[in-house]
């Protein structure tokens, strides 16, 4: 059974929350467009378009969307905190009404997901020098998870990961990849996932040594070594996991790159303890394979990329586990775990598990793979 969705007072406590960082640092107004911070903050999903559909959240004063006039009803239909709503018509400027709104004077902190023309019309009606980023208001908030969202997240990662089991289960010679994406796809949607696959990528053979794949549609063969990487969501809250086998019998030099793909993966892990830098973690991973002739650094044979990036509302969100990145691990942060290697025109090995960080460190959302030749030992088949 799925968890319940977000609910009004979590949203309304997540506002609270932004207009007091917003106080803190003399921030007038907030201007979020039509991104997932949206839904985070309101309720509201909507697709981004060449229009402007988005939130203007000022300290102390009601919340305040801004849409397209014949957008009206339907807007007013799915919002999920209530607040005011002002439109303009196809002739006016979004940018002069949120202009009009926010009033002269004060920092303007606009969502840095939002499109550039949002931007640029901000900065003309407003004016360039009042307008701020919000990444330092809103990717705090965002980056720790309450019980609610790690709830949803933990049931959509546990339907990805049976999708996975049935997929493997399903395969034989001359399936081509395309066929596995559209099986994934019906297992998840079977499984009670907001929809189908949010990505799917299935690779076989020399393609798996591309991190997002290759572009053509290869037929299963003994041997090959099978990459998949897919995801599913619930209430928009994201499952991202990737498993790599072998068709057939491995190699011995696939067997000892996945045990150090293996052993990569649970260093990281091991790392990834309160209070230490994100950046802690991506060099743990690359410790274990520099130690074994990989690398270094995104040298190939080796890891060519982060080991992991934060997880929620975006597959892919703020902090992330990479050199460079020295936020402090805290309480409520979600990451990916696939330092992935590749042995470049031959093949790659990716492990992707999940953890979120509680007071007693790291905890997986879901086990990573037991082993190369029985990949989901000890997972318990959902009921069909």
């Amino acid at each position: 059974m799925n968890p319940p969705p977000i609910t009004l007072s979590e949203r309304r406590r997540r506002l609270e929350a932004l207009e007091a960082a917003m106080g803190a640092q003399g921030v007038a107004a907030c201007l979020i467009d039509a991104t997932s911070s949206l839904r985070y903050f309101t309720g509201l999903s909507w697709h981004a378009s060449e229009r402007l559909t988005g939130a203007v959240v000022r300290p102390g004063k009601p919340l305040t969307y801004i849409t397209p006039r014949f957008e009206l009803d339907k807007v007013a239909s799915i919002i999920g905190v209530p607040g005011e709503i002002l439109t303009w018509e196809e002739h006016e400027s979004p940018f002069r009404l949120v202009a009009d709104l926010v009033g002269p004077g004060g920092k303007v902190a606009v969502d840095q997901q939002a499109r550039v023309f949002v931007w640029l019309g901000l900065a003309e009606a407003i004016g360039a020098d009042r307008l701020i980023g919000a990444d330092a208001l809103i990717t705090p908030l965002r980056a720790r998870k309450s019980e609610a969202e790690i709830a949803l997240m933990t049931r959509a990662k546990a339907l990805t990961l049976e999708a996975h089991r049935r997929a493997h289960a399903s395969l034989e010679a001359g399936v081509r990849a395309s066929d596995v994406v559209k099986l994934i796809d019906q297992q998840h949607r079977a499984l009670g996932a907001d929809g189908g696959n949010t990505f799917c990528i299935v690779s076989f053979g020399v393609d798996t040594s591309l991190p997002h794949g290759g572009e053509g549609d290869p037929a299963l063969k003994d041997g090959d070594v099978v990459l998949i990487d897919t995801g599913c969501s619930l209430d928009g809250y994201n499952a991202d996991i990737t498993r790599t086998y072998v068709f057939g019998e491995p190699s011995a030099e696939v067997r000892r790159i996945w045990m150090l793909e293996h052993q990569a993966q649970a260093a990281a892990f091991e790392a990834a303890q309160l209070g230490a830098p994100c950046e802690a973690v991506d060099a743990a991973a690359r410790a274990v394979l520099s130690a074994n002739g990989l690398g270094p650094d995104y040298q190939l044979p080796g890891l060519p990329h982060r080991t992991g990036h934060g997880i929620g509302l975006d597959v892919h969100e703020a902090p992330n586990l990479v050199r460079g990145d020295r936020t402090p691990l805290d309480e409520g942060m979600c990451f990916s775990n696939e330092p992935m290697i590749v042995v470049p025109g031959r093949f790659g090995i990716r492990l992707e598990d999940h953890f979120h960080m509680t007071p007693d460190g790291p905890k997986w959302f879901t086990q990573p793979q037991p082993s190369l030749d029985d990949p989901f030992r000890g997972v318990e088949p959902m009921a069909a």
